[in-house]
């Protein structure tokens, strides 16, 4: 009885595991089936095949092609799939490659600006980890606004945008930009008759969209580009069901010979797992921060939490609140008391990646944002009630950038030019 009790438990905590891992088995972004893409490869952002500017010819190629067309089903790669019941597709902007591919050629295109300067990429950089590392993001004519540039990777799992939540959608974050003033300085109107005019997005516009070129379109197109940048599997993401396993089964462990000789397929796939953590290893103290990290001692989970590591909602962590005028963040958007001073929780995976820190980008490492919320933040009336001072020790400190370090998983390699001429 004691044995199989062990087999029934041994399957229940495997096949969440095991699952995740036959999805590392596809090459991410290669179909299983018509139409199922595992996103975080190439193969959905490395854009039309060829060298140089993109040519109408190519362009033809590629929209002749009905599998281009074809609505995709994605699974999210090990690690963020846990979170797989968050994605929000709209059921007005379902994925295709061709879709994804124009909004690629879009991101990167500074013809959207008003000067031919800035695109949306120049805030948001694959080469740092889809933000800037400047304090600022920095627009046309070297314009500054007040806020830290966002992550753009994982917005698959996220519905509003911007750290005030002000875009309901990432179609309509995606156009924000083309008409601010201090980012790319230009019109909706403007930007719309440049795309028309130039003939490589005016032949996809018309196959992707039936109403060819809009503003709306245009959103959609990043949108749909944006959604397939996701942060591959971790170091955590291979740990967490090896940690699982042996505390669960710690005593069924102590004699590896005996379990192998009564239980041979569960041994094996335990084996895999172990050796899977083994080729992707997360340091003693980076072990010792994610206790800390999930414990009420650090209490980060009350905003961190789910497999992107953040709540999507929005809290008053002090920051900035002791200037004689604030950023008010949420509030600005709801006129809600109790959003003054509020901010949209960001991601922590990849974080390492994506310094500065915070909303006004006031914080240059881990090591200072850890430390700002071990003195407890800020105090203002309107300091979120999950903020305050944490009893954490130097090593503490370090075991929890160490733990953030470990979340730190790759990108999907994306091509940043040929654009259509």
């Amino acid at each position: 009885m004691r044995k199989q009790r062990c087999r029934m438990a041994w399957l229940a905590c495997l096949a969440g595991t095991m699952f995740a891992m036959a999805t590392m088995s596809l090459k991410a972004g290669e179909t299983s089936g018509s139409d199922k893409v595992v996103l975080g490869d190439a193969s959905l952002t490395s854009g039309i095949p060829g060298q140089g500017p993109l040519k109408l010819d190519e362009i033809r190629r590629f929209l002749a092609d009905p599998a281009n067309h074809r609505t995709l089903e994605v699974i999210l790669p090990m690690g963020l799939s846990a979170g797989a019941q968050n994605i929000y597709i709209p059921e007005d902007n379902l994925l295709t490659r061709a879709k994804i591919e124009l909004g690629r050629q879009l991101y990167f295109d500074r013809r959207l600006s008003a000067d031919n300067t800035v695109s949306c990429a120049d805030c948001h950089h694959p080469d740092e980890a889809y933000t800037r590392h400047t304090r600022f993001g920095v627009g046309i004519r070297g314009q500054t606004g007040n806020r830290n540039s966002p992550v753009s990777y994982n917005r698959i799992l996220s519905r509003a945008q911007f750290w005030d939540g002000r875009a309901a959608s990432l179609e309509e974050q995606a156009v924000g930009p083309i008409a601010n003033p201090i980012e790319m300085g230009n019109t909706h109107e403007a930007a719309v008759q440049t795309v028309k005019n130039i003939p490589g997005y005016a032949l996809q516009f018309k196959k992707i969209f039936d109403d060819g070129v809009t503003i709306e379109n245009i959103g959609k197109a990043i949108a749909s580009f944006e959604r397939v940048i996701v942060t591959g599997p971790a170091p955590y993401d291979y740990y967490e069901p090896l940690r699982n396993f042996e505390r669960q089964f710690a005593d069924y462990l102590e004699d590896l010979d005996d379990f192998k000789s009564e239980e041979p397929e569960l041994y094996e796939k335990y084996m895999a797992v172990k050796k899977a953590a083994a080729a992707h290893p997360m340091s003693e103290s980076a072990r010792r921060g994610r206790e800390l990290f999930f414990s009420d001692k650090a209490s980060c989970t009350a905003c961190h939490t789910g497999a992107n590591f953040t709540d999507e909602k929005y809290h008053n962590l002090g920051v900035g609140m002791d200037k004689p005028n604030p950023d008010l963040g949420r509030y600005n958007v709801t006129k809600q008391e109790k959003d003054k001073g509020a901010f949209k929780t960001p991601t922590l995976r990849n974080v390492a990646l994506s310094a500065p820190y915070m909303h006004d980008g006031s914080q240059k490492t881990l090591e200072e944002v850890v430390e700002w919320y071990a003195r407890g933040g800020h105090p203002n009336p309107y300091l979120s009630k999950d903020i305050r001072k944490l009893n954490l020790s130097a090593q503490d400190k370090k075991d929890l950038v160490e733990f953030m370090k470990a979340l730190t998983g790759s990108f999907p390699k994306v091509e940043m030019g040929r654009l259509p001429q």
